[in-house]
């Protein structure tokens, strides 16, 4: 297992561009999920640097490191070439290195690094956070070239912030020294309970303890929210994460209660509603009154198409108007969903087979009767379609009685740290 630690003088991490509070939630998560820092595919050339003696193996020693990023199309060949060995030492490396690891799933913006010192040669290539490549002869006639998979340090540590939301969310939370994933997660927690898109007023409040783990170079890997309150419009709302004895991680109120509903709000993510649930409807291709037992999310072709929530799935194939349509029966067994005007499904799907809330089942499009991408999605009780956007959903399942004790005990810490910097309200 990696080692891990305090960390040591990590760099703030990059931003990503702020998101201004007349977004609509939807539109947010269609943004974030793309954001972050693209890889320039055209940047390849390798860049040199002198590394400080104090990583150095043996104290006062000077090391050259040079680093090369893949880009589009780039093998493992090629960045070795880059580093500045010829193509035969290049090919003789990567058949080397196939024993500790096999350079096949490279991908673009990764990066291989070589540092050269007066004792050995080395190169370097991250596999993940947790895992490192490594080549090195030492500089003697009769060195070999050795690799070997390293573990890579990871460090972790404790955060605590807190704000007052004055123009937007987003702004607020990066005011306060949170980075976006963080802020999203903060959202996708409480999502059941507050509709971020069209509640959230001035003066509302957060508190949130995360953690954040990093790699041994700085680079942040995940963030995890420990404990967090919410304070929307007078309504308190509280949520702390709790790994139950079958090892699934999730997130409770501080009595135990599930954050999450049996069921997703929504499908997928969108960009607006572009019909709702109505008895009578003039049909947009057929041109005649009919009732529009659902609801269409207009989504651009090609969105992921989430289960919302536990079940079989009882159809796939083609069916009418409604082009490539799914079904699923939820383990409620009163409960199904449908999912309608599909551009594909997903690879494995198929009738009879058990998916898990949040699994992609498909992609948006515009097969049947549509006049543009999007996801018409029924849900049904009983066998009769009632409305999703007025349903009330159950709770998912609580903790159980047997781990209560277990719950507090490991919980009770969390919760009582939110306490220890209370947020400086600013109502409006």
């Amino acid at each position: 297992m990696p080692s891990m630690g305090k960390l040591p003088r990590i760099p703030s991490p990059g931003w990503f561009p702020l998101i201004g509070a007349g977004i609509g939630f939807a539109a947010i998560m269609l943004f974030v999920s793309t954001g972050g820092q693209d890889v320039d595919a055209n940047v390849s050339l390798p860049q040199e640097e002198w590394v400080s003696p104090k990583l150095l193996p043996e104290a006062g020693e000077l090391i050259k490191s040079t680093t090369t990023t893949l880009k589009s199309g780039d093998n493992a060949i090629a960045a070795l070439v880059r580093l500045g060995f010829d193509h035969s030492t290049s090919h003789f490396l990567i058949s080397k290195a196939n024993a500790a690891y096999k350079l096949k799933n490279i991908r673009a913006g990764q990066s291989f690094k070589r540092v050269d010192s007066s004792s050995s040669t080395d190169i370097y290539y991250n596999i993940s956070g947790e895992k490192r490549l490594h080549l090195q002869k030492e500089n003697s006639t009769a060195a070999q070239w050795q690799a070997t998979l390293d573990e890579r340090n990871v460090y972790s540590r404790t955060r605590f912030a807190s704000g007052a939301i004055k123009d937007s969310l987003f702004a607020s939370a990066e005011a306060a020294g949170m980075d976006q994933r963080t802020t999203m997660n903060l959202v996708d927690i409480f999502a059941w309970d507050i509709d971020f898109a069209r509640d959230l007023r001035n003066g509302d409040s957060f508190q949130v303890v995360y953690e954040e783990r990093y790699d041994d170079e700085g680079n942040m890997l995940e963030s995890s929210i420990l404990a967090a309150e919410f304070t929307n419009q007078g309504n308190q709302f509280k949520a702390v994460r709790y790994e139950q004895a079958n090892g699934k991680i999730d997130y409770f109120t501080p009595e135990g209660k599930s954050m999450r509903k049996a069921y997703l709000k929504a499908p997928v993510k969108f960009s607006r509603i572009s019909s709702t649930f109505k008895t009578k409807r003039k049909h947009p291709v057929l041109g005649y009154t009919r009732a529009h037992r659902g609801v269409d999310y207009a989504s651009p072709s090609g969105t992921p198409i989430h289960a919302i929530g536990d079940g079989f799935v009882t159809f796939v194939g083609w069916k009418n108007g409604y082009g490539r349509f799914i079904q699923i029966r939820h383990n409620n067994r009163n409960h199904s969903s449908a999912y309608a005007h599909m551009r594909s499904y997903a690879r494995g799907i198929k009738k009879g087979m058990k998916v898990r809330q949040g699994k992609i089942i498909g992609y948006v499009g515009m097969s049947g009767l549509a006049t543009g991408p999007h996801l018409h999605f029924e849900f049904r009780s009983r066998g009769r379609a009632v409305n999703p956007l007025t349903v009330k959903h159950p709770p998912a399942q609580p903790v159980a009685k047997t781990e209560r004790q277990r719950f507090q005990t490991q919980t009770g810490p969390l919760l009582a740290s939110l306490q220890e910097n209370p947020v400086q309200l600013a109502w409006d």
